[in-house]
């Protein structure tokens, strides 16, 4: 498998996806491979592409 195969999110996932914290809506950001949520101020890491929704793997967001 290719690395940018692996990289690809599942689009429909991305929809239904939401902060574990917050319950709100999270922002897919391709360049760095992370799902955002503003709200709860984390960027959550997607790996081979997985999201990883734990707020522990999550990295803080500065203001």
């Amino acid at each position: 498998m290719s690395d940018q195969t692996e990289r690809q999110v599942d689009r429909k996932l991305l929809e239904l996806l939401v902060c574990p914290l917050t319950k709100t809506t999270l922002e897919y950001d391709a360049g760095a491979q992370e799902l955002i949520s503003r709200t709860a101020k984390l960027a959550y890491p997607i790996r081979n592409g997985i999201p990883i929704m734990l707020p522990d793997e999550a990295r803080k967001l500065e203001d």
